[in-house]
This record gives structure tokens, C-alpha cells and sequence, in this order.
């Protein structure tokens, strides 16, 4: 006989559910942020900035031009994740987009920084890697990619000598 309580607790390593990015312009944004390669993945990550609701609608077109809308940083880490057609067929795609989010999801703690958006592009390693080595890159990527007001923009642009 099986108890009641048993089947409502979640079993194995249960983890919370992931954002996730589902709208293209969401991973074209992403792009333009910094990136990391590891083995099996390049991880892509950049902030996301929300725009805030203003009253400038009931303002006229004059008051309009004066008044920039405010900003803010949305707290909650989002995933998006890649798979080409140059990897597979959509067996072997679909396999590894699966193994990516289960490692991702296992991760505890989860190293991902808040009020940012992480786009996983997946390499036809990840298929071969061991789970824990896979676990392990991910990790390493998400530790990696330099965030902050000292990062600077990822094509390179002015560096500031002190």
C-alpha cells in the first residue's frame, strides 16, 4: 500500500521551473551581449531592461519629447536555447536541446545572475558529453560571462586605461 503523501512530493532533484525567452527579438537581443564557448555549448548572456509604464500617453506631444521613459532591471534569469540544423536531424536536436535543459535544471545552486537572459547554443558535443561534464561546462559558462558596469561591450570597444 502505497501512502498518499509519498506520490505528492516531487521526487529525485527537484529544481524550479525555468523562464523561459520565446520570442525571437528576445534571443536577437541576447546576441548582441557577451558570450562564452565551452565544450558542448556557447553560452550567450545580456541584460534585460525593461521599459516602465509611463503617463506620457496622456501628456501632449510637446511635454512628450521632454520625458524619457524610466528603466528598470527585471529580476528573474531567463533561458533561451539553440539547436541548428547543422547539428542533426530533429531526433538528435530535439536529444540534446532535452539534455541541455535537464542539466540546467538540475544545477543547484543555479549560477545564474538575476535580471539577465542566457541564450545556450547548442554543439554537437554536448550529445557525446558525459551528463556531469555537461553539467560541469554550464556551470563554467555561466560563472564566466563578465557582467557589470567594468564588463564593457563584447566587440571591444573603448577600454578605459586608470
Amino acid at each position: 500500500m502505497v501512502e498518499e503523501n509519498a506520490l505528492a512530493e516531487p521526487h529525485g532533484h527537484s529544481v524550479a521551473v525555468l523562464e523561459r525567452l520565446k520570442k525571437r527579438s528576445e534571443f536577437l537581443s541576447v546576441a548582441k551581449g557577451k558570450r562564452f564557448q565551452a565544450r558542448g555549448l556557447t553560452l550567450q548572456a545580456a541584460p534585460r531592461l525593461i521599459k516602465a509604464r509611463s503617463k506620457s500617453h496622456r501628456l501632449s506631444l510637446e511635454d512628450r519629447s521632454i520625458e524619457k521613459p524610466a528603466v528598470e532591471l527585471k529580476k528573474n534569469a531567463r533561458f533561451g536555447f539553440t539547436v541548428t540544423k547543422r547539428i542533426g536531424g530533429a531526433v538528435q536536436r530535439n536529444r540534446i536541446r532535452r539534455r541541455l535543459k535537464e542539466a540546467l535544471r538540475l544545477l543547484d545552486p543555479l549560477p545564474a545572475r538575476a535580471g539577465y537572459d542566457y541564450v545556450i547554443v547548442a554543439k554537437p558535443e554536448a550529445l557525446a558529453l558525459p551528463f556531469r561534464t555537461l553539467q560541469a561546462e554550464l556551470t563554467r559558462a555561466l560563472r564566466s560571462i563578465p557582467v557589470g558596469p567594468k564588463s564593457g561591450p563584447r566587440n571591444g570597444g573603448e577600454r578605459q586605461d586608470n
